[in-house]
C-alpha cells in the first residue's frame, strides 16, 4: 500500500511541474492584453512591447555600458602574470678556455603590474563626451517612439475608420432590405412593374459585396494594429472610442510657429554636431604628450630542484613614468585636424537643410490639416442633408410621388456621405499627428 502512496505522489508532483509552468506563461500572456482598447491604453501599450523601442532602449543601455568602458581607463589597472620555466640545457659562456653554464634548471616568476593613464587624449575624449552621448542615446530612443506613437495613432484612426464603413454598410443593408420588400410588394400589387425591386437587388448586392470589402480589409487594418503594438496576433483587440470627444480632438491651432529646436531630429542632428566639435578637440590633441605613471612587483624562483623551487624567493620592484611625445608625423595630424573640422562644416549645412526640410514639412502637415478640416466640417453639415433628403424621398416613393430610382440615388448619397464624414474625422486626426510632429510637440 505504502508503495501505491509513494507513486501517487511522484505521479502529482511530476504533473505539477507539468502544469505550473504552463499555467503560468498564460496567466503572464492573459495579463498583457487589453480590456478596452482606447487609444492612450494602445499607444502606452506599443511603448512598452513594441520592438523597435525595446532595441532603441537596448542601444540605450549598450551605449552606458561602452561609456562605463571607456571612462575605465582612468582607473589603475592592474596585471597579474605567473611564469614556469624548466631548462633542459642550460646557457652556457666559454671563459679562460672553460665552459661555464649559468642558471638553474627551474625558474618562476609571479608579477603584479600597475598603470595609470595621467593624460591621456584617448580617456580625456571620453570623458568630455559621455554627457553628450548619452544624451544622443536617449535621444535616438525618444525618436523611436515618437515614430511609433505616430504610427500606431495613425493606424488606430485607420481601424476607426474602416470599423465605421462597416457600420455604415450594415445600416445600409438594412435600409436597403426594407427597401426592396417594399418595392416587392408594390410589384406583386402591380403598382410599380418589376424594375424598381430588380434595382433594389441590385443596390442590396452591392451594398453586402462592399460590406464585405470592408470587413475584410478591417480585419487586416486590425493585425496591422495589433504589429505594430507588439500585441498578440492571435488575440482579439477591443477597440473602444468616443466620437464626441474625437471630434472636440480635432481642432487646432493653426497660427503656431515652428520652433527647430523642439523637434527630436533637429535635437539629435545638434547633439551629433556637438560630438564632431569634440572630435575636433581631439585631433588637436594629437600633438600633445602622453603620461602615464606604472609599476611593478616581482617574486623570481629559482632552484635546481623542482621540489624545492619555491622555498626561496627572489624578489623585486619597480616604478616610473612614460612621457611619450609625438614630434613629426608627415602632416598626419594636421590632416586629421581638417578633415574632422570639414565633417563639423558638412553637420552646419546638414542642420541648415534640415530647418528648411522642417519648415516644408510643416507647411504639407498644415496645408493637409486645413484641407482636411475642411472636409470634415463639410461632410459633417452633408450627413445632417443627406438622412433629411432620404427620409423625404423615401417617404414620397411610398405615397407614389415620387421615382423608385430617385430612392437609389437617395440611398447612395447618404452611404457616401456618411462614409465621407468619419474618412474626414479620423484624415483630420491624423494630420493633427502630423503637424505636431513637424512642431516638434510629441515628446517621449
Amino acid at each position: 500500500m505504502s508503495f501505491y502512496i509513494v507513486k501517487l505522489k511522484f505521479i502529482f508532483w511530476i504533473s505539477l511541474l507539468l502544469v505550473v509552468p504552463s499555467w503560468a506563461q498564460s496567466q503572464h500572456a492573459a495579463d498583457s492584453l487589453l480590456q478596452a482598447a482606447t487609444l492612450d491604453k494602445v499607444v502606452l501599450y506599443a511603448l512598452d512591447h513594441q520592438p523597435a523601442v525595446q532595441q532603441a532602449i537596448v542601444d540605450e543601455e549598450i551605449a552606458n555600458k561602452v561609456i562605463k568602458g571607456k571612462l575605465a581607463d582612468w582607473y589603475p589597472q592592474i596585471n597579474f602574470s605567473y611564469n614556469y620555466q624548466r631548462f633542459f640545457d642550460l646557457q652556457s659562456s666559454v671563459i679562460d678556455g672553460r665552459v661555464i653554464r649559468f642558471g638553474v634548471n627551474n625558474s618562476s616568476s609571479t608579477q603584479f603590474n600597475a598603470t595609470q593613464n595621467i593624460f591621456n587624449r584617448d580617456a580625456l575624449l571620453a570623458s568630455s563626451t559621455a554627457s553628450k552621448v548619452r544624451i544622443l542615446a536617449n535621444q535616438n530612443t525618444s525618436r523611436s517612439k515618437i515614430d511609433i506613437v505616430v504610427d500606431v495613432t495613425k493606424a488606430f484612426y485607420d481601424v476607426l475608420a474602416t470599423a465605421q464603413q462597416v457600420k455604415v454598410s450594415d445600416q445600409s443593408i438594412t435600409r436597403l432590405e426594407k427597401s426592396l420588400q417594399s418595392a416587392y410588394s408594390r410589384y406583386t400589387s402591380g403598382v410599380a412593374d418589376k424594375t424598381d425591386y430588380k434595382r433594389a437587388t441590385i443596390l442590396l448586392g452591392n451594398a453586402k459585396a462592399e460590406r464585405k470589402a470592408n470587413s475584410e480589409a478591417l480585419i487586416y487594418k486590425k493585425q496591422l494594429l495589433k504589429s505594430l503594438m507588439g500585441y498578440p496576433l492571435q488575440h482579439d483587440l477591443p477597440i473602444e472610442y468616443d466620437t464626441v470627444q474625437m471630434e472636440q480632438e480635432a481642432m487646432m491651432d493653426t497660427l503656431q510657429q515652428i520652433n527647430y529646436t523642439e523637434h527630436i531630429e533637429y535635437k539629435i542632428l545638434f547633439t551629433q554636431r556637438e560630438l564632431q566639435q569634440a572630435n575636433v578637440k581631439y585631433s588637436y590633441w594629437g600633438f600633445l604628450p602622453s603620461l602615464n605613471a606604472f609599476g611593478a612587483y616581482i617574486l623570481n624562483f629559482q632552484n635546481d630542484n623542482f621540489g624545492e623551487l619555491y622555498n626561496q624567493k627572489y624578489p623585486y620592484s619597480y616604478v616610473g613614468a612614460t612621457l611619450t611625445f609625438p614630434i613629426f608625423q608627415g602632416g598626419k595630424r594636421t590632416a586629421r585636424i581638417q578633415e574632422e573640422k570639414w565633417r563639423r562644416t558638412r553637420l552646419d549645412w546638414s542642420l541648415i537643410d534640415l530647418r528648411n526640410n522642417l519648415n516644408a514639412e510643416y507647411a504639407r502637415a498644415l496645408a493637409s490639416y486645413k484641407s482636411n478640416l475642411a472636409a470634415y466640417q463639410t461632410q459633417k453639415e452633408n450627413v445632417a442633408l443627406a438622412e433629411e433628403v432620404y427620409d423625404v424621398i423615401q417617404l414620397q416613393y411610398q405615397n407614389g410621388i415620387r421615382a423608385y430610382l430617385d430612392v437609389t440615388i437617395a440611398e447612395a448619397d447618404l452611404r457616401t456621405t456618411r462614409i465621407n464624414y468619419f474618412n474626414a474625422l479620423y484624415q483630420v486626426l491624423a494630420s493633427k499627428m502630423d503637424v505636431q510632429r513637424a512642431l516638434g510637440q510629441i515628446n517621449y
